[in-house]
């Protein structure tokens, strides 16, 4: 190995160690108020937006209509107050866009990093803490998130809401090569019944060229006959040729 590709492999990896440990401290930070509520600011990656109380949207960067109408909707920053109670986070209120009105009693950490903010958020999600996965996938600059949530969702040790809305959020984030993982929640038996069905709904959420055949071959294949329906129901919602023939193949074969 050369000296300069050690060199930057060694900068990677003191990067990684000081990212974890920022994140870690942050946590730290967070818990350390033991009763109260902590509240935080953190930039959003490019296309998401908030519309105060009504919610939060990702979207594409373009959100010109034809007809000259423009969205309100407020890009970023992401806002999160976490309730701590005896030193654990019992709930978390996300918003974007907005501003923060002095208040008694809160603890305001300011804006913090991104990446920071979804590594505390992840960590506490594999703890259970199911509404820290939204708030952790819109964080700007922190790429591939579908791939720790995959391991949330495999995890027998995190509860299974939180293993729900992980499927669910890789089905709707995750890049094409995610698809594959997704098929493979679903074949893996060892995992309850209703983690495997949330995995056949985010596979349906893939663009139709990735949801169709996958959600054929569980259709075909899969020994679960819950699945097979499931499968075979959000084919149903597909609206495509494919989808169409193997109803008509399988009909036949009655």
């Amino acid at each position: 190995m050369s000296a300069a590709r050690g060199a930057a492999l060694a900068a990677a990896a003191l990067a990684l160690v000081t990212c974890a440990a920022s994140a870690q401290s942050l946590e730290h930070r967070v818990l350390a108020v033991r009763n109260g509520d902590v509240r935080l600011s953190y930039a959003t990656k490019p296309g998401v937006c908030g519309q105060g109380e009504h919610g939060i949207s990702v979207r594409g960067d373009e959100d010109d209509h034809d007809d000259g109408w423009r969205s309100d909707c407020e890009a970023g920053p992401a806002r999160l107050v976490l309730r701590v109670r005896d030193g654990q986070v019992t709930d978390i209120t996300a918003r974007v866009g907005g501003h923060w009105v002095p208040k008694s009693g809160v603890t305001d950490l300011g804006t913090v990093p991104a990446r920071d903010a979804s590594a505390m958020l992840l960590a506490l999600a594999r703890r259970g803490t199911e509404d820290a996965i939204f708030p952790a996938m819109i964080a700007d600059s922190v790429p591939n998130v579908w791939r720790e949530l995959l391991v949330i969702a495999r995890s027998t040790k995190v509860p299974q809401d939180a293993r729900k809305s992980a499927v669910f959020w890789v089905g709707q984030e995750a890049a094409e090569a995610a698809t594959k993982d997704l098929k493979a929640l679903v074949g893996d038996e060892a995992l309850e019944s209703e983690v495997r069905e949330s995995a056949v709904f985010a596979l349906s959420q893939r663009p139709k060229d990735q949801a169709v055949p996958a959600l054929m071959e569980v259709a075909r294949t899969n020994r679960d006959p819950r699945l097979r329906k499931s499968a075979i129901f959000w084919l149903g919602q597909t609206d495509d040729p494919r989808a169409l023939a193997y109803f008509e193949e399988v009909l036949t074969q009655k």
